[in-house]
């Protein structure tokens, strides 16, 4: 009979990521149903001041065209919108609207109920703990 071994901890960083995330996104769905979960790849990675698309894209891993196309949707949702670059005006900046914003809000009310009830799980010295052992793996890979 085979030994069974433990999962190995890519496969439960990624299940712990999508209850989690799964966590944000029935928030956010009930703020708006229009959101899809890959909206949180622009969310997660837009600059206060703006950013363009490219370094957006950049910043998700993701192809320029992929993000253009979640930013179109997002700015026909009305969360954001193109502006033009003040550092060179043929560029455009993309950034958060007030709606964006106040979308922004409801998720980050969600993120910091999740590390409430993280904390309540853990305990403040265990989430601590999470917090400075998972920061070690993301400087380490």
């Amino acid at each position: 009979m085979a030994a069974t071994h433990p999962p190995h901890v890519v496969a439960l960083l990624y299940e712990a990521y999508l209850r989690l995330q799964n966590v944000v996104l029935e928030a956010a769905r009930a703020y708006d149903p229009n959101i899809r979960p890959a909206h949180s790849a622009v969310f997660f990675h837009m600059e206060h001041d703006g950013i363009r698309l490219s370094r957006l894209a950049e910043k998700a891993q993701m192809t320029p065209q992929a993000m253009g196309a979640l930013v179109d949707d997002l700015e026909r949702l009305g969360y954001l919108r193109r502006v033009p670059d003040p550092d060179d005006r043929r560029a455009k900046l993309i950034v958060i609207t007030e709606q964006g914003d106040e979308a922004l809000k409801v998720g980050y009310a969600t993120i910091d109920d999740v590390e409430r009830r993280v904390a309540a799980l853990l305990g403040e010295d265990g989430l601590a703990e999470l917090n400075a052992t998972l920061g070690r793996i993301i400087s380490a890979f």
